[in-house]
């Protein structure tokens, strides 16, 4: 029989007062009966509408009947077909708008924990499992991967499977992209991360760091050198600014300036890693996504007093994740709504000293569907804060583009690709994942990696016939 309880199985978590105290990770994870438990949750409809919510199309009705039968390594296997990181997606997943919004559970009560149950069986795996991974034979034929992020590391992942000698270039000193530098250990503990970049290497897939293509070698550089195709995968590392008065004070970042510092080359570690960042007492973020949300928690975990979130729109508009919402609300941050900063104020030296705001009101709906802010006469504001982060949006970086001559791009920056293949304007180079669609989620960036890498082979094999 089912389980029909129509809340989802609690996940254990860290006190609120103990975890803005250090950067372990705040979601602990399922125990074994946990997880059966929720898994027996799940109706294994026939129709399986979970599937179709997955961009990596992970077979989620089988793999919750393995847990649900105790079958872990089995239910870790399944996932593991197509989903080449589990135990991230687990964890950074907007499963809400994604399987889950459409399980059949969640039209009378709460959806099936698939994301949980992700998590766990990649845990679980990695506590007891082994990894008997095979090396393909090589077919002899090269593949450059430029960046190593989820679009990249799936696509790499998928073409080695098939026997290409697959290279990864990335720019920074350690694979992962904005696995690594993005999000805060206690959301993803980093030992995972490079857990999962491990089994790349074991299939053969190469990873060549701190290699900035554009400036080293151009992709025509590439193709020169034996790469008989490219996957471009490299983000949307650019910060986006306000474009208001005071963004040069010191204490001011941008939010991919902060996270960097504090994740991938680990300043909460200070003293101990010779990466310092400052924070004052008082923190504003300005923003409303997981990005904002996490600089935010990170900030209250460095130490500072009080951390607002600044954002100019409803909490019914925000895009960050509700859970991530949830646990800023739970750690004491503190929600300014429908405000907006309109200059920043700077000490004689020029250290930041406050915040100039006016308070906004939503008018109609703009492109995005989102009632648009209006401001409300007479309200301007002003708040005492000495660090200002800004986390309002990246766009792909302009070096490919500007250093390859033929491919075509959005005003915007983004790469323009065919969207069923992801091949770009210039035969045999591909694109997927942020720096096609701007910011969005891991696991779509993993979908287009997947995407990529069908439509290369593909490609390479017409070109040998």
């Amino acid at each position: 029989m089912p389980n029909m309880s129509l809340r989802k199985v609690q996940m254990p978590e860290q006190d609120p007062k103990e975890r803005i105290g250090n950067f372990k990770e705040v979601a602990l994870g399922y125990t074994e009966d946990m997880a059966v438990e929720e898994a027996q949750r799940c109706l294994q409809c026939k129709h399986r509408p979970c599937v179709k919510g997955c961009p990596v199309n992970v077979q989620i009705p089988e793999f919750i009947k393995l847990v649900a039968e105790g079958d872990f390594e089995g239910a870790y296997q399944k996932v593991k077909e197509t989903n080449s990181l589990p135990a991230i997606c687990g964890r950074v997943c907007p499963q809400e708008t994604q399987c889950e919004q459409l399980c059949v559970r969640a039209k009378k009560g709460e959806a099936v924990g698939i994301g949980r149950l992700e998590r766990f069986v990649a845990d679980w795996h990695m506590k007891y499992g082994e990894d008997n991974i095979e090396k393909v034979e090589s077919n002899g034929r090269k593949v450059a991967v430029i960046g190593a992020g989820p679009a990249g590391l799936t696509c790499a992942g998928d073409l080695a499977k098939l026997g290409y000698d697959v290279t990864i270039f990335e720019a920074f000193h350690t694979p992962g992209g904005v696995l690594m530098y993005g999000i805060p250990e206690f959301r993803l503990p980093k030992e995972i991360v490079l857990k999962e970049i491990d089994t790349l290497g074991k299939m053969g897939v190469k990873i060549e760091t701190n290699m900035v293509i554009g400036k080293v070698y151009s992709i025509y550089e590439l193709m020169e050198e034996g790469y008989e195709a490219v996957f471009i995968g490299t983000g949307a590392g650019l910060p986006s600014f306000l474009n208001i008065p005071g963004e040069n004070l010191n204490g001011v970042y941008s939010a991919n300036e902060f996270l960097t510092r504090v994740n991938l080359m680990k300043a909460y570690k200070f003293p101990e890693c010779d990466t310092p960042v400052w924070v004052g007492k008082k923190v504003a973020v300005i923003g409303g996504g997981n990005v904002a949300m996490d600089a935010a928690r990170s900030a209250k975990r460095l130490g500072a007093e009080e951390v607002y979130i600044v954002y100019r729109r409803s909490e019914k508009e925000m895009p960050a994740r509700l859970e991530e919402i949830h646990h800023a609300k739970e750690e004491d941050i503190q929600f300014k709504l429908l405000t907006n900063p309109t200059r920043i104020i700077g000490t004689e030296d020029g250290w930041v000293k406050a915040i100039e705001c006016i308070q906004m009101e939503l008018g109609e709906p703009d492109a995005s569907g989102r009632r648009r802010p209006v401001p409300k006469k007479g309200s301007e504001f002003e708040m005492e804060v000495d660090t200002v982060i800004i986390a309002i949006g990246q766009t792909p970086n302009p070096l490919i583009k500007s250093t390859t001559q033929g491919l075509k791009t959005h005003e915007w920056g983004g790469i323009i690709v065919d969207e069923e293949t992801c091949a770009t304007s210039i035969e045999g180079v591909y694109a997927g994942g942020d720096t096609v669609t701007g910011a969005a989620t891991v696991i779509l960036a993993m979908g287009a990696g997947k995407t990529a890498a069908k439509s290369i082979h593909e490609y390479l094999t017409s070109k040998a016939g």
